[in-house]
């Protein structure tokens, strides 16, 4: 299979040849998933609210503070992934066909493990909790929901989602490597090198200094009357 990079991309119904900017190409694709990836998993990682016995005040919206790094969790992956099957598409048109090449193939499995990962969010089940706005406070009944009561459906989610992001972040790195590989781009050579360094040294940093902390807690309690916090005491 013809692996050659084309130069240009001829619109036929206007009669324009126009040169393909592969740089374009590589510099989105980094920024997707070296800046915007790494920094929607440390925002859910690092940036949530220290754990209290009864979590978050009852009625804590989705864009209160205390709430805020969901919601850079979902949208910078949301972007991410949006502007990497932008440049997929684009690439594809503007060379004409599925190359075949590794750097190809690396591509394709990123943006399909990418995209899984969201098909997979949307899975993951119903919130509940005795601090939803849905529930009654007073009425344990009410409080049920996947996460709050940790059901087969969430564990499995929660089984998946992590260790699927990683791979959608090593195949990403295969993809940048090989892509290198065939167009080369300094920049992006020494570029790729210190945002790893970089976000390594974060990554110590707000691990030595306690930033990181489990989810459940942060946002149901650290209660061990609490379904998720039993389960885990019976671990």
């Amino acid at each position: 299979m013809n692996t050659e990079i084309p130069t240009e991309f001829h619109i036929a119904w206007l009669d324009w040849t126009l040169p393909i900017h592969w740089n374009y190409h590589a510099w989105l694709m980094v920024l997707c998933w070296f800046v915007l990836v790494p920094f929607g998993v440390m925002s859910i990682r690092y940036f949530k609210n220290k754990p209290t016995p009864r979590g978050l005040p009852r009625g804590v919206g989705k864009f209160d503070r205390l709430f805020i790094w969901w919601i850079m969790h979902i949208w910078t992956l949301y972007t991410a992934i949006a502007l990497s099957l932008l440049g997929a598409a684009v690439a594809l048109v503007t060379s004409g066909r599925f190359s075949g090449s590794l750097h190809a193939w690396f591509g394709a499995l990123t943006i399909i493990f990418g995209t899984l990962q969201i098909i997979v969010a949307w899975q993951r089940g119903s919130h509940g909790g005795h601090n939803h706005l849905s529930s009654d406070p007073a009425d344990p009944s009410t409080w049920r929901g996947d996460h709050f009561d940790m059901t087969p459906r969430r564990r499995w989610f929660e089984a998946y989602h992590k260790p699927g992001g990683y791979l959608a972040l090593f195949l990403a790195t295969g993809a940048v490597a090989t892509g290198l590989m065939q167009f080369w781009m300094p920049l992006i050579a020494v570029a790729l090198p210190l945002l790893f360094l970089g976000i390594f040294a974060l990554v110590v940093v707000l691990e030595g200094r306690g930033y990181r902390h489990d989810t459940y807690r942060a946002v149901f309690g650290t209660d061990p009357d609490l379904p998720g916090n039993k389960m885990r005491a019976g671990e």
